[in-house]
């Protein structure tokens, strides 16, 4: 028994004993039954206590190093959750930069792509225009000649009527003659 409990019964002995001796029993605190009771629940504390210190000292130990492990694992918890946390809104943060960046690429690579469709169509214009030209101009040329036949076929047409019209059977015989003239005279 500790040292404090074992002073506090024989206190209390001693005064119970006094007081029963002043008193005389019959008409006042039954002093005696109360001290029995009294040693009779300091007995069972004291056992209480001898039996159950180590059992409960370790239960209280477990329970406080469970706790104190509960603690520590929450704290982790927490602190893993708040660098998780911390990382997402980094990338959250991230992510606006990140979607503006696309988008100034995905401008850049529509003004392009624009910029050779552009491109592209000023040189098919192009082309088709110097197709349409150098055909136009195959067809003036065409045009031309065929005018040219058909000025010269004319041409030559009326001046056979001409000729046909002003020479007389006189004029004919006249130029034959001329004609077989300057022959003779190539052919010596």
């Amino acid at each position: 028994m500790s040292p404090l409990l074992s002073t506090a019964l024989l206190f209390l002995a001693s005064a119970a004993v006094a007081s029963e001796a002043a008193a005389g029993h019959p008409a006042g605190i039954p002093w005696g039954d109360i001290f029995k009771q009294f040693v009779n629940f300091a007995i069972l504390v004291g056992a209480l206590v001898y039996f159950l210190r180590k059992p409960l000292s370790s239960f209280l130990k477990e329970r406080s190093e469970m706790m104190r492990k509960s603690i520590d694992d929450a704290a982790r918890a927490r602190e893993e959750a708040a660098a998780k946390l911390s990382a997402i809104e980094a990338r959250v943060a991230g992510l606006a930069g990140e979607v503006s960046a696309m988008n100034r690429k995905m401008d850049a690579e529509a003004e392009e792509e624009a910029d050779r469709i552009r491109e592209a169509a000023q040189a098919e214009i192009e082309r088709v225009r110097v197709q349409a030209q150098f055909a136009a101009d195959q067809e003036v040329k065409k045009a031309r000649e065929e005018l040219r036949r058909e000025a010269a076929a004319l041409a030559t047409s009326a001046a056979a009527e001409m000729v046909r019209k002003a020479m007389t059977p006189e004029d004919q015989e006249r130029l034959v003659r001329e004609n077989i003239e300057k022959i003779r005279e190539v052919v010596r």
